[in-house]
């Protein structure tokens, strides 16, 4: 297996996380923006693009499940992502398998690593998606690769 691509797929936002070409080493790559929740398209497009340009291999999505296991809103939105990704990533010219994977505290995850690096609560947002990418990404890794 070779790279693998992150996300953390939010309302207005999806934090973008890659490892190294051996599939080794995360890290956070890029935060895209949208202006509204259901304009997809565009983000749709720079994730194609990315996993084209970085040959990506693997689509580790995070999916946020409740905290008692069960499936709420957010949850039922990123699987309605996933599906359409699925359908676009035949534009990249290669099978790209997309995974769903618990990401749980995620965020706060990664806004207690901002805390702890002194980054503000004013900057943390351009960081935040990102990072919890990074972490939903290592998280599978370390957990998940035998499993699928």
């Amino acid at each position: 297996m070779g790279r693998i691509m992150g996300l953390d797929f939010g309302s207005k936002t999806v934090g973008v996380a890659l490892t190294d070409p051996m599939g080794v080493i995360v890290s956070p790559f890029e935060t895209i923006v949208r202006d509204k929740e259901n304009k997809l398209r565009p983000t749709l497009r720079r994730i194609c693009q990315l996993a084209e340009e970085m040959e990506v291999d693997l689509i580790v999505l995070g999916h946020p499940l409740n905290m008692d296991d069960s499936v709420g809103e957010r949850a039922l939105k990123t699987e309605a992502f996933r599906d359409t990704l699925l359908h676009r990533l035949p534009e990249t010219g290669r099978e790209i398998p997309v995974v769903l994977w618990d990401e749980r505290l995620s965020t706060m995850g990664a806004d207690e690593i901002l805390e702890e690096s002194g980054v503000s609560q004013g900057n943390r947002k351009q960081y935040i998606d990102k990072i919890a990418a990074a972490l939903i990404l290592e998280d599978y890794m370390k957990n998940g690769m035998e499993k699928s």
